[in-house]
């Protein structure tokens, strides 16, 4: 199972929200890329990053920070944020990113993110934010008639390399993973999914581990890592 440190980026700096909300951030970092080069060092094998900013513009705010992580660190990297046309994915995947995630056109452009799938196979991630239930978009600023299990099977032949799941009530909150949830959508869809939101601890790590055979293929970390609720060398052997 792979851990995803996540880089979330607001006004070029590092940041983890509460629950989604742009008003609620705490800043952990203004070089983004000195971040990433200590996940690095810690022995992580992929990164996380989020562009907020583009999130609700609809297009990428934060291209500065995210190119000099990628000048800077030797890690895969998957990002989303603002990703709404094939001309930027193939921009990112151009400048190094390995893979794109695709939430808010997910929904409102399938069309798009099946040709995405189509030229770009194995980088697209299908980002499914759920909000009481139903898929949230636009930065989680407004809500889908659609489930998380509708918004998945809208994609089960697309060729997407995965899902990233997140429960946006916990996302940022530390409140623990909605494994449940996590291994239900796995199971019920037949595609690869990454749990986000809510990790508090070693414990969420090991009960994900513990369902990965439903298809959950990592967890992405946020403010746990941030404010030292996880050590990332436990962390890492109890994923390995």
């Amino acid at each position: 199972m792979i851990l995803f440190p996540a880089i979330d980026l607001k006004q070029g700096q590092v940041v983890r929200l509460y629950k989604g909300a742009m008003e609620a951030a705490t800043v952990y970092g203004d070089d983004p890329a000195a971040q990433a080069l200590r996940f690095q060092a810690l022995g992580f094998s992929w990164l996380h990053l989020v562009d907020l900013d583009g999130a609700f513009a609809g297009q990428p705010r934060n291209a500065a920070a995210v190119e000099a992580i990628l000048k800077a660190t030797k890690l895969p990297a998957q990002l989303g944020g603002g990703i709404r046309d094939l001309a930027t994915v193939e921009r990112w995947l151009a400048l190094g990113l390995k893979r794109v995630i695709l939430g808010t056109a997910a929904v409102r452009d399938p069309a798009f993110v099946r040709e995405a799938c189509r030229r770009f196979p194995g980088q697209v991630v299908v980002g499914v934010d759920a909000k009481d239930g139903l898929v949230a978009v636009a930065g989680w600023a407004e809500t889908s008639t659609l489930t998380a299990l509708d918004l998945a099977r809208r994609f089960a032949d697309a060729g997407v390399a995965a899902l990233l799941y997140t429960d946006v009530a916990r996302d940022g909150a530390l409140t623990g993973v909605n494994v449940e949830a996590t291994a239900a959508l796995a199971r019920d869809s037949g595609l690869p999914v990454l749990a986000s939101g809510g990790v508090a601890g070693i414990e969420d790590i090991r009960r994900l581990k513990a369902v990965a055979h439903d298809g959950i293929e990592g967890v992405v970390i946020g403010r746990a890592l941030y404010e030292g609720r996880i050590d990332p060398a436990q962390a890492l052997a109890e994923a390995a």
